[in-house]
């Protein structure tokens, strides 16, 4: 169960470890105080959080984090991406704005309204952003004191098909999208991931969706701060909009947890029944 306070939750790994599983986007639980400012009715709501929700990804991190040698540390977001996205720059700076999703969100998946266009986000900025935001930069710290590098791996999904939302939907639609930052995305870190997930049918790089989380204390200044996204198309392993998870959810958990061991540097992980 998910207590008000208790919105996020960061899982030790491997004391040894420098690998960060990020899953931003897996939850639907949404706090009553919060649900009160949505314009929508229950069933609505139900529908579009089957939209937007990057079901069962905190699972397949956690399968993946079971199976590696080298346990990675998680970050795990236990609210809806309706509270806040914590994903989003808290300003002017998100191009997501254009289409009311930025830190908080004023419009769904479809564009219709889900709060009013004239809410004050600061309120769920302050209860709910920036704590998750300072938790994630101290997570970061940590590990690079604990061990002078971090790769943090942001564990996504998407709709097989565009939604109305998506500013640069008309791209590429691979099984599994690598989002990737110039400055903090080595090409040894994709070439890994390229390798790790090759049995899926084919991966593209920044398509559909492009870059990845790096806390803003780090973002293009800290070299020791690697980060790829890793965006699995939801066909892959689940029912699509919101149902339940089928048998590609454990083989996705087996990719993602050879990527770690190569990030590690241990022997592959075993195979799992």
């Amino acid at each position: 169960m998910v207590h008000a306070h208790q919105p996020f939750r960061l899982l030790p790994g491997g004391i040894a470890s420098s690998t960060l599983l990020h899953v931003p986007h897996s939850a639907r639980h949404i706090p009553e105080q919060v649900r009160s400012g949505i314009k929508l009715d229950d069933k609505a709501l139900e529908l579009e959080l089957d939209h937007i929700t990057d079901s069962h990804t905190a699972e397949l991190a956690a399968e993946a984090a079971l199976a590696a040698p080298v346990t990675p540390w998680r970050f795990v977001n236990n609210l809806s991406r309706l509270v806040m996205d914590p994903e989003r720059f808290p300003d002017e700076r998100e191009e997501m704005l254009a289409v009311g999703m930025g830190a908080v969100y004023t419009q769904t998946t479809h564009r219709e309204q889900l709060r009013s266009p004239d809410v004050d986000p600061e309120p769920l900025i302050d209860r709910y952003f920036c704590p998750y935001a300072e938790a994630m930069t101290a997570a970061v710290d940590e590990r690079l004191a604990a061990t002078g590098r971090v790769v943090i791996i942001d564990v996504h999904s998407y709709p097989t098909a565009p939604l109305p939302y998506e500013l640069h939907g008309s791209g590429p639609r691979p099984p599994i999208c690598l989002g990737a930052d110039a400055f903090h995305t080595p090409p040894e870190l994709l070439a890994q991931a390229e390798k790790a997930f090759a049995g899926f049918g084919g991966t593209a790089i920044n398509s559909p969706f492009a870059g990845t989380y790096v806390p803003l204390k780090h973002y293009g200044t800290d070299p020791r701060v690697s980060a790829l996204m890793i965006e699995i198309r939801r066909d892959v392993y689940m029912s699509e909009p919101g149902g339940p998870a089928g048998p590609g959810l454990t083989a996705l958990a087996s990719a993602l947890a050879t990527l770690v061991t190569a990030l590690s540097g241990a022997s592959e992980p075993e195979a799992r029944a």
